[in-house]
């Protein structure tokens, strides 16, 4: 009961930390006010091709003109994380101070400098600022086929000299901005040959009836690409219905044979022999084999579990939101940090629950069973960002930061809540005796297997799943902003009851034909929805305009280390919730 009562106070107790966190947050942002004239900087952020969201680079790689010295803005770890590196510019653009044609700067392109230009116009490079934490964008060039003029002059490459800001105020603070490149001041780098340059700069203000707490409401509907966000009501709806009949009728089906079986053994009749998960009582409790492997599995499951919970949370108070810079990588690696106690919790006392020697082994698995993978993949994609010196690429700086921080941190809180699931161990609850020697499993056919049942465990939640998965993988490799917290979060309910279910009955056709192997069975069938998830991906980069080793590299690297957490979350769920059926069904046949 004390184990119960601490695994429930844990999550509160984070929730309560990062509630507070969030008001501060919040009370913050609306200080943000400004008198006519005063100074607003803005910073330029980066660059890079508009189909590879990953390969980025610092504004001033390109020939720009830059200030004397150019300053880096100090950034949170989220910040760098997420590749965002701020600077000063010469941009001058003060509350509410019009501005037509103002000279920037005069630059004298070189022949490498007009080709860098003309590159970066090839591959469709935008570019990145922040004018009082609003995003901007704008594109650098553009490219024009004149092959089929009178002239017949072929592809002609320009360069914008011009920018255009909107800036949009109401009373004293800034409500939004945009950037317009105009096409009408344009500098031809076809050629390979030195070119004089003006930069110009317009500003104009605008007032609109738009509240401060809603300025990100744009950003809510819109992107970079002139895209709004159409959520397919019918298709979700549809989807909702297939699921619940689905679930019901599975659920149907499960019950009613559940209680024939009840109802046999209730009678004591001859004929009971059919009921097959009744004479593997003494097998089914049986522990599972590598103990401390499947331990960290659960530890860390549960870890993820609560840090997903946790996301939605701040998603819903509106900590996160589209460009809060860093926001989702600070949160990431504060929450991970402070669940890890959770995750040491819940592998010893688990494995504490059978033997009370080699608990610290399944903590150790659980600190390096997630996190190993992927500091091994994150430092393979850091070289990979370190050779194309994009801003992807972590300095070393924040990388030890990060080390510290797990170091001198997460690993003793991994540490504390394993000793404090040593002292709060109990007994493994279970209604029937276990025997000592297991009793031998037949010769299986091949749908009843262990990749079977995985394929069936995972093919149908991914394809309730399948709308909102495309949405969100165009939010995290492309332009579409998906900022419905609420949908997202209902689907994940979904996920977790059809994954559920689907385990249930799997675990029960297991027990049915006396195989008593059951505990890796159900991580495997319930974690398998993220092999799916996985191969999906790679349909998803098929279909997209993302090229380059570079962003294939971190699609893959990166999606494979969420996929792997979906598959150890969902594997711990659904353990969880074949126990409790396992319990009940044997339990009830013990009180018969």
């Amino acid at each position: 009961m004390g184990n119960e009562a601490l695994q429930m106070s844990l999550p509160l107790v984070l929730l309560t930390i990062l509630t507070f966190s969030a008001l501060s947050a919040t009370a913050s942002a609306s200080d943000r006010s400004y008198n006519v004239g005063d100074h607003v900087p803005l910073f330029v952020n980066k660059v890079g091709p508009l189909n590879n969201p990953s390969e980025t680079y610092q504004y001033y790689d390109l020939p720009f003109c830059c200030p004397d010295p150019v300053i880096q803005k100090k950034e949170s770890i989220g910040e760098v994380l997420n590749g965002d590196r701020l600077a000063n510019t010469l941009y001058q653009l003060n509350f509410r101070q019009d501005k037509n044609g103002e000279s920037l700067c005069q630059k004298k392109l070189k022949v490498a400098e007009v080709a860098k230009f003309r590159d970066a116009i090839v591959n469709d490079f935008y570019f990145q600022m922040y004018y009082d934490d609003l995003p901007v964008w704008g594109f650098i060039g553009k490219v024009e086929d004149e092959s089929w003029t009178i002239s017949d002059k072929g592809t002609k490459y320009y360069l914008f000299k011009h920018v255009l800001f909107d800036v949009f105020y109401n009373g004293n603070q800034i409500i939004e901005i945009r950037a317009f490149s105009d096409p009408n001041h344009v500098a031809d780098i076809t050629e390979d040959v030195d070119i004089d340059v003006e930069f110009t700069y317009s500003v104009k203000w605008n007032a609109t009836s738009i509240q401060f707490q809603n300025r990100m409401d744009r950003y809510s509907k819109a992107s970079l690409l002139p895209v709004r966000l159409k959520i397919h009501w019918f298709s979700f709806i549809n989807s909702i219905v297939i699921i619940v009949l689905l679930m019901g009728l599975l659920t149907l089906l499960i019950m009613r044979r559940l209680k024939n079986d009840l109802r046999k053994c209730s009678n004591d009749e001859e004929e009971d022999k059919e009921v097959g998960w009744k004479y593997i009582h003494g097998d089914v409790f049986r522990y599972p084999s590598n103990m401390p492997l499947f331990c960290a599995v659960l530890g860390v499951g549960t870890q993820l579990l609560i840090m997903v919970c946790i996301l939605f949370f701040l998603a819903f108070f509106g900590v996160l939101y589209p460009y809060n810079r860093g926001a989702l990588f600070t949160s990431l690696v504060f929450i991970c940090t402070l669940t890890s106690i959770v995750a040491g919790y819940t592998a010893a006392a688990f494995h504490t629950q059978f033997s009370v020697i080699g608990w610290e082994r399944s903590v150790l698995l659980t600190a390096i069973l997630y996190l190993g993978p992927l500091f091994v993949t994150s430092s393979i994609l850091n070289t990979v960002a370190i050779s194309y010196g994009a801003t992807a690429a972590i300095p070393f700086g924040t990388l030890l930061a990060i080390l510290l921080i797990y170091a001198f941190l997460a690993i003793p809180l991994l540490a504390l809540g394993g000793v404090i699931g040593y002292c709060l161990r109990s007994e493994f609850q279970a209604p029937c005796a276990t025997k000592q020697f297991p009793r031998e499993i037949q010769r299986l056919a091949w749908y009843r297997r262990t990749h079977c049942q995985m394929f069936i465990g995972g093919l149908l939640p991914f394809s309730a799943i399948a709308l909102q998965l495309h949405h969100l993988y165009a939010s995290m490799w492309g332009y579409k902003i998906y900022t419905l917290p609420g949908i997202l979060f209902l689907t994940f309910i979904i996920l977790i009851i059809m994954t559920s279910i689907l385990t249930v009955g799997l675990t029960y056709i297991q027990l049915s034909v006396e195989d008593h192997e059951w505990w890796w069975r159900s991580v495997l069938s319930g974690g398998s929805t993220a092999i799916f998830m996985f191969a999906y991906s790679i349909y998803f980069y098929a279909r997209s305009n993302m090229t380059g080793f570079m962003q294939l590299s971190f699609f893959i690297g990166y999606n494979a280390c969420m996929c792997y957490a979906f598959f150890l979350m969902l594997g711990a769920i659904s353990f969880r919730v074949s126990l409790i059926f396992v319990r009940h069904i044997y339990g009830a046949v013990k009180s018969e």
